[in-house]
């Protein structure tokens, strides 16, 4: 069985190596370049984009019922 510890010391000094190479510069790089990418993008959560869909679903649902009472008194002056 492998020991605990000896893993524990095998990600640390992968971890140690890794810090000390350039791929913590190009994920920092990277990570800002995305960050920068998406904010043009003008993109929405998805809570507020679920909170907008309920939002909508509500007019919409008072806009039938707005309607279909418009409907319903135009009849009855024609009447």
């Amino acid at each position: 069985m492998l020991d605990p510890k000896i893993l524990e010391d095998l990600s640390a000094r992968i971890s140690a190596v890794l810090a000390a190479t350039p791929a913590a510069d190009v994920e920092k790089n990277l990570r800002a370049l995305l960050t920068s990418a998406f904010a043009r993008l003008d993109l929405v959560t998805r809570e507020d984009f679920e909170v907008q869909k309920e939002m909508l679903a509500r007019a919409q649902a008072r806009l039938a019922t707005l309607e279909a009472r418009l409907a319903e008194l135009e009849a009855r002056r024609k009447t």
